[in-house]
């Protein structure tokens, strides 16, 4: 085969490529990458000097590359299966666009920040980014309220992103009560197969995870086969 994914299987970003990977079949190798290991590290930053994951390396056409993202519009174009994830109509392209960079830099960077100071025990003040959180679910539970996709009217690069995101949010500000579509949109994300299995490779790597107590039992366990 191939692609080789350059990944961690706890690494949010990285969930949102396997998605995609896992909801067209898209065979792959896999490289789990331990960024505390300096060979890893550096195996890395010779593809992307940036050193951050996920990277997908292609060798038929001795390509690297990075930002989960890219990774998909990629797979999409290169490797289009039953599911495509970005439309071809230019105005739904658009929306899939907007609403995967609105996960990954407003649910994703927020979390990014609270996980760190948690993990690095500096005490921060992260007020600003749990308002964003909550900011984030206001603007999602009124969107959701008329559709099934966050996007376009089938599953698409967005709800890749909005998957491991908002699984991730939950366990740092929970979804207040009277969110009902909110909610039933995370549900719907949490029964489809592709990310079920993304939990599934995920959770013996769950205690690692700073805020590994707040991660719901049901997540805890494995999904049916």
């Amino acid at each position: 085969m191939s692609l080789t994914l350059y990944y961690h299987p706890l690494a949010s970003f990285c969930h949102k490529v396997l998605i995609a990977l896992y909801e067209n079949g898209i065979e792959f190798e896999r490289r789990i990458i331990d960024l505390g290991d300096a060979a890893d590290s550096a195996e890395l930053q010779a593809f992307w000097p940036i050193g951050k994951f996920p990277i997908i390396f292609d060798a038929v056409d001795q390509r690297s590359l990075p930002e989960s993202s890219i990774i998909i519009e990629y797979l999409d174009r290169r490797f289009p299966g039953a599911h495509p994830l970005v439309p071809d109509d230019w105005e739904t392209a658009l929306e899939v666009r907007l609403w995967d960079r609105f996960f990954d830099q407003y649910v994703q960077g927020p979390i990014q920040q609270i996980v760190s100071d948690r993990l690095h025990a500096t005490n921060g003040d992260v007020t600003r980014e749990r308002s964003m959180l909550k900011t984030a679910y206001g603007m999602l539970e009124r969107r959701m309220a008329s559709r099934i996709w966050v996007a376009s009217p089938a599953f698409s690069m967005a709800d890749c992103a909005a998957a491991p995101a908002l699984f991730y949010a939950r366990t740092l500000v929970p979804f207040p009560d009277d969110y009902g579509h909110l909610s039933a949109y995370f549900e719907r994300l949490a029964e489809r197969p592709s990310f079920q299995r993304v939990i599934d490779e995920a959770r013996p790597w769950f205690s690692f995870y700073p805020f590994a107590e707040a991660i719901e039992q049901r997540f805890r366990v494995m999904s049916p086969s």
